[in-house]
């Protein structure tokens, strides 16, 4: 084979690699479109009445997670399957996104930490790396962490619309979500940044809970009195 020969060939690997991109680069465009519009929904807990339409909310949210799955179901037929971490960048942001939506909903539901298996479920997806497109770790993790500074976010305007019970509820579950997180021997940067971050997190709940001590409004709280769960 002479030099050109070998060139071309080189060539049309690369463009055989540069389309399977672009392809996945379109299913991941159609994915980021949805998580946003899951996420203007869910934002709406935040504003005026929001805590009444929680169940109206999340319900609507499952439903876009019924195109979630759809999208993905397509992303996965883009490459090979044995080829998941060669492209995994290019969905790995819109991923994490999705995981914390779905450990949103499942908080605002239940109040409890979703699974990584149920998140999978969710997502219609692996839990398994061994059974192809799956939810790594990693993503699984910098997900939750998203949900943390969302329920921080979530405590303080829980107080500005009257449901002080909200806030504590909200501190007991993030110091136990930080407790968790402690047991982690965390080797990637990225992911020990995000985790930094919680104690931010912590300590923000920890003032708004401590505010609801001063002005006494934790007795009102614990006594029955505020926001519906």
């Amino acid at each position: 084979m002479s030099v050109s020969d070998m060139f071309i060939a080189l060539q049309g690997v690369l463009t055989a690699d540069q389309d399977i991109r672009e392809e996945i680069r379109r299913e991941v465009q159609a994915l980021e479109q949805t998580a946003r519009e899951v996420l203007t929904l869910l934002q709406g807990v935040h504003q005026g009445a929001g805590f009444q339409a929680i169940p109206k909310k999340c319900q609507k949210a499952r439903e876009h997670f019924g195109t979630v799955r759809t999208q993905l179901a397509s992303l996965k037929t883009k490459f090979p399957a044995d080829q998941y971490y060669r492209f995994h960048e290019h969905w790995r942001f819109v991923l994490q996104r999705l995981v914390f939506l779905a450990a949103f909903v499942v908080y605002l539901e239940t109040e409890t930490l979703v699974t990584r298996e149920a998140v999978a479920e969710i997502l219609g997806i692996e839990a398994d790396r061994e059974r192809g497109f799956h939810l790594d770790i990693e993503d699984y993790l910098s997900g939750v962490l998203t949900l943390a500074s969302e329920l921080a976010r979530l405590a303080v305007n829980s107080v500005t619309a009257g449901d002080y019970s909200r806030p504590l509820r909200i501190s007991t579950f993030i110091n136990e979500l930080d407790s968790g997180f402690r047991l982690l021997n965390l080797k990637n940067d990225s992911l020990r940044k995000r985790y930094d971050g919680l104690k931010y997190d912590v300590k923000k709940i920890e003032e708004v809970v401590y505010d609801l001590s001063i002005r006494g409004l934790n007795k009102e709280a614990t006594g029955g009195v505020g926001g519906e769960k």
